[in-house]
C-alpha cells in the first residue's frame, strides 16, 4: 500500500477511498480531507525512509514514523476476518490508520527482509519506488517495463 500511495499519491478523498478499498483497509471512521492531508504527510515521511542513504538513517526514519503513528501491538479479530496484530489503537482516523500501516509494515519488511529492500527505480527518468520482495534482494526497477526499457538501452549502447 505504501508503494502504491507513493507512486500514485491520492489527490482527493475519493482517490484515497479507492486506494483503501483496493488494499482491503477496514475503516472504522469515514475518510475526510484531514485524512488526505495526513496521508500526504505520511507519504513524504515514507519517501524519506526510501531515500535514506544508509541503514542507520533508514532505521531512524522508520522509528520516527512508528513513534508518530503506531502504538503497542495488540491482537485483534475486529472485523471477523481472522486474528492479526494491530500496531495502532482502535477508532483512529483513516490518515493515522494508513500512517500506522506504512510505518509498521515498513519496519517489519526491513527487519525481516533486509534494510536495503526499498529503493527508487534505476532508470534515470523514472523516480517511482519499489518494495523489494525478490528472493535474492536484487530488485532495482519499479516494474518489468522499466527493467526491459533499461536492458534495451544498455544493449543499444553496446551495439554502437
Amino acid at each position: 500500500m505504501a508503494q502504491d500511495l507513493a507512486n500514485r499519491p491520492p489527490t482527493s478523498v475519493d482517490e484515497l477511498r479507492q486506494v483503501c478499498d483496493d488494499h482491503g483497509l477496514v475503516r472504522e471512521l469515514p475518510i475526510t480531507a484531514d485524512d488526505l492531508d495526513l496521508v500526504g504527510r505520511a507519504i513524504g515521511e515514507w519517501l524519506a525512509v526510501v531515500d535514506a542513504d544508509d541503514p542507520e538513517e533508514r532505521g531512524r526514519r522508520v522509528n520516527a514514523m512508528t513513534e508518530a503513528y503506531c502504538s503497542f501491538p495488540t491482537l485483534t479479530d475486529h472485523a471477523g476476518t481472522g486474528w492479526h496484530l494491530h500496531y495502532r489503537p482502535d477508532k483512529i482516523s483513516v490518515g493515522h490508520q494508513v500512517g500506522a500501516m506504512m510505518a509498521a509494515g515498513t519496519a517489519l519488511h526491513l527487519a525481516g527482509r533486509g534494510m536495503n529492500r526499498l529503493g527508487r527505480c534505476a532508470v534515470d527518468d523514472c523516480d517511482r519506488v519499489y518494495v523489494d520482495l525478490t528472493r535474492n534482494g536484487r530488485q532495482r526497477y519499479c516494474s518489468p517495463a522499466c527493467a526491459n526499457r533499461d536492458a534495451v538501452r544498455r544493449h543499444r549502447a553496446r551495439a554502437r
